[in-house]
């Protein structure tokens, strides 16, 4: 199975799982008249959405390049990841009314017991599909199913804290806990949102890779000693894949076809490294380039 098709198959599930969960959260909500497990129920809802964005975007990002994306389509996973973060804060404000609205007016009376185990259930289900889908995401890098199993996880700690604002309500019988648990889950959600929005919007900025990827990269430079210097080193995130390119300042007595043959080396060791790199090094002559450098520059640009 290829990698393209472990991520559509890890979206499906999230896709079945999360409907399932929304209905039986929906009925649970409204035959028992818990605002916070009706929030569970617009929370599921929420993911159900973001695991349908996933699906699609991971079937997209694994295009291959063509004549009208050259750098391939990679950057759909972030918009997905994007979209993700912009619902999740969606179903905060929704979670947020709906709370604040029965503390203001006065809450009715709540049936704890099937909200429990129907809490309880939904923490088991996401639990076990959140760690499924971070399982893949880390191994294919996929954001999109990252940001989903983010979802899911903050599912599960919204769960808990649902099941556990019932919990006081049957204890002390004082049912606005329940509305109070409800902005409790929406705070859980907002700073999940706030981080999936910031990893999100800096593939879309170009924003350099990590320093431990850069670290890399110039260690595979730095060993190789017919490579006398480098400058102009820039990579950037693209859905899995990352685009690397630098150039590379060589001995000046250096064939075309042999400065060809180390940089194409030199690529090689860098792919063997960093999974789903595209690299691409510009091999320059030494001493002419620092004499270019100088004369137009005042520094001879070399790292």
């Amino acid at each position: 199975m290829s990698m393209g098709d472990v991520k559509v198959k890890a979206a499906r599930v999230s896709i079945i799982s999360n409907a399932a969960l929304t209905t039986l959260k929906l009925v649970a909500g409204m035959t028992t008249g818990s605002v916070s497990v009706l929030s569970e129920a617009a929370h599921s809802a929420n993911d159900l959405a973001a695991s349908g964005i996933a699906y699609f975007s991971v079937r997209l990002a694994d295009r291959p390049a063509d004549a009208h994306h050259p750098y391939g389509h990679g950057k759909v996973e972030s918009i997905s990841g994007l979209l993700e973060a912009l619902l999740i804060f969606a179903a905060a404000g929704y979670i947020i009314y709906e709370g604040l609205h029965r503390l203001i007016t006065g809450t009715s009376e709540v049936e704890v017991g099937p909200g429990l185990l129907v809490m309880l259930f939904s923490t088991a289900v996401n639990l076990a599909v959140s760690r499924y889908l971070f399982t893949v995401s880390k191994a294919t890098d996929s954001l999109a199913l990252r940001a989903d199993a983010e979802h899911l996880r903050t599912d599960v700690v919204t769960s808990v804290g649902v099941m556990f604002g019932l919990a006081l309500v049957w204890v002390t019988g004082r049912y606005e806990l329940d509305a109070l648990a409800a902005l409790a889950v929406a705070a859980v959600i907002c700073r999940t949102a706030y981080g999936l929005l910031r990893d999100a919007v800096e593939p879309l900025l170009d924003a350099r890779l990590p320093e431990a990827d850069l670290k890399v990269v110039r260690g595979v430079l730095d060993n190789e000693p017919a490579v006398r210097a480098y400058h102009k080193l820039r990579s950037r995130k693209s859905g899995s894949y990352r685009h690397i390119d630098a150039h590379v300042l060589l001995d000046d007595h250096l064939t075309l076809v042999e400065a060809h043959d180390l940089a194409e080396r030199l690529e090689d060791r860098i792919r063997e490294l960093l999974p789903r790199a595209v690299v691409m090094l510009h091999a320059e002559p030494h001493d002419a380039e620092v004499a270019h450098q100088l004369e137009f520059h005042g520094s001879d640009g070399a790292q």
